[in-house]
């Protein structure tokens, strides 16, 4: 099947927010995916127009002291309502 990956994602991002609400009772509003910079491109995710908003520092959550070296990634976000920021930020 060509364009295999955009098709998955795509599917994905249409329903995952429906999912969402019926397992935790609300919305997602935007999706956010690592990709590990060193070993991939991330051409399945700029292709179905995710957003590149930077890259981590190569640490790990679970690292409390500055220790633990992973691999650097890109991050991706993918919004799934226009006004995201606005609920997001909303208090």
């Amino acid at each position: 099947m060509p364009h295999l990956a955009s098709y998955i994602l795509g599917h994905v991002a249409r329903r995952i927010s429906r999912d969402w609400i019926d397992k935790y009772g609300h919305p997602v509003y935007l999706l956010e995916t690592f990709v590990e910079k060193d070993r991939f491109l991330g051409t399945c995710y700029k292709a179905a127009n995710w957003k590149y908003v930077g890259e981590t520092q190569g640490r790990s959550r679970n690292d409390r002291y500055a220790t633990l070296q992973v691999p650097v990634k890109d991050i991706y976000v993918y919004p799934l309502v226009k006004n995201f920021r606005a609920v997001l930020c909303d208090e």
